[in-house]
């Protein structure tokens, strides 16, 4: 074995030890390092998509453009759906009736006002 082989499994080995000791030592380690993963993907997706628009500005235009139109359709698309949408409240079932021609329902009535008499007669003009 060559000390080069040596060193370099050496150097696995306290590589090891060093990231068993630190999962021990924190135990969140592993979220942060997920964190920082997350943010770096951030990073260099956000300097991709600037290269981008820098390069190709009337496509960015166009992509806001449809993503404004799109955005305007779901709004008037809720609130139609909410226009004619049921009602939230309660609701209770009114069963009907039989009237016996007897009721009286209108105000002058109430009031005892005796009503014409109704003429059985035609009259000479009809």
């Amino acid at each position: 074995m060559s000390k080069l082989t040596t060193i370099t499994g050496r150097a696995l080995e306290l590589a090891s030890q060093a990231g068993t000791s630190l999962k021990h030592a924190v135990p969140s380690a592993d979220k942060l390092l997920q964190t920082g993963a997350a943010l770096g993907v951030a990073k260099t997706g956000g300097k991709l998509a600037v290269n981008f628009v820098r390069r190709n500005p009337a496509v960015a235009v166009a992509t806001g453009i449809g993503v404004g139109l799109l955005a305007l359709v779901a709004y008037r698309k809720r609130k139609q759906d909410q226009a004619n949408g049921p009602i939230e409240g309660k609701s209770r079932r009114v069963e009907a009736r039989k009237v016996n021609g007897t009721s009286r329902t209108s105000t002058a009535r109430k009031t005892g006002t005796p009503r014409k008499p109704r003429s059985t007669t035609r009259s000479a003009e009809s």
